[in-house]
């Protein structure tokens, strides 16, 4: 009997930065140990940067005197309100600088300062690590000048989702919108888009077990799981977009219709030729070109819209 076909995408520019991704970080990655995983991320990303927009200026600096961040000014400043940009890597990889493009792209677009963490990364740290890095940047950013935008990518659209509950929960004000892009946000592995997108390019189901299992965070906490959270009324309004052939999907889906059914505004949106990690994607394939541009839009009205 002939195995079933693997779900893959027909756009000829996805399917040849998937091709050119598994060249540097194979399918099977999550095998090998943490050490190399980051080497093979890191050369991944490497291969995908981009040359930075005219006159955009970097500083680094300590939060607490502890947690890594990096600040990104665009020559042309248009808004008080700032960026804050939580990177994915299923909590296992990632940095400042491999998101590095991507953050100068999306400033320059909203014409926004934007900040980025480096928060610890598990096995090393496990839960509530990340989450607390991520929220005491958070909480310096909101005592600060003008509202924040807070915009996350994969395991980093995890810990914005969090962050924005547990503002709200807090009583924490200021955040003026948040940008969630291919989501993971606890939805049920045994069904939907994680049976349906199991053997997806670019990101599996096993694959999600596997940094479930490495984060450690408790599937009882609404802030590690956040479709779990009870009561999703009160948030600010939300940008989330999904990708067809990704075993995260139902959760950027679930996501969205919750909390427009809680009175949220929403903006959702689905890419239906992509696969994880497109926004890599964005200079040699139209779906995620459309997809970043798209996300460029909501973030920079979010950010007009904070900084009347």
């Amino acid at each position: 009997m002939t195995a079933p076909a693997k779900p893959a995408p027909t756009e000829a520019g996805i399917l040849a930065f998937h091709s050119r991704c598994e060249a540097f970080y194979p399918a099977d990655a999550v095998h090998a140990t943490i050490a190399q995983q980051r080497q093979w991320y890191d050369a991944l990303c490497a291969e995908f940067d981009r040359p930075s927009p005219a006159g955009m200026i970097r500083e680094e600096a300590l939060v607490l005197g502890r947690i890594p961040t990096r600040r990104y000014r665009p020559a042309g400043v248009t808004t008080q309100t700032r960026l804050y940009y939580i990177h994915g890597g299923g909590f296992v990889v990632g940095s400042l600088q491999s998101h590095d493009a991507i953050c100068a792209e999306i400033a320059e677009a909203a014409g926004a300062e934007l900040v980025s963490v480096d928060y610890r990364l598990a096995p090393e740290h496990v839960w509530p690590a990340a989450f607390d890095d991520c929220f005491e940047v958070l909480t310096y950013l909101l005592r600060g000048k003008g509202p924040v935008v807070i915009i996350g990518d994969s395991a980093g659209a995890n810990l914005a989702a969090g962050l924005v509950l547990k503002a709200r929960d807090e009583g924490l004000p200021g955040i003026a919108g948040q940008a969630l892009v291919y989501p993971a946000l606890g939805g049920d592995t045994s069904a939907g888009s994680y049976v349906e997108m199991a053997e997806a390019p670019g990101l599996s189901t096993a694959d999600v077990l596997y940094y479930r299992d490495v984060y450690q965070a408790p599937v009882d906490n609404p802030y590690a799981f956040p479709l779990a959270h009870a009561d999703l009324s009160g948030l600010p309004p939300a940008f989330i977009t999904g990708a067809f052939f990704d075993p995260l999907r139902d959760d950027a889906r679930q996501y969205a219709a919750r909390l427009a059914e809680a009175g949220v505004e929403v903006w959702f949106r689905e890419e239906p030729q992509m696969i994880h990690a497109w926004l890599r994607a964005r200079h040699m394939s139209d779906g995620a070109a459309a997809g970043f541009a798209a996300l460029c839009r909501a973030v920079s009205d979010f950010a007009a819209r904070g900084g009347r």
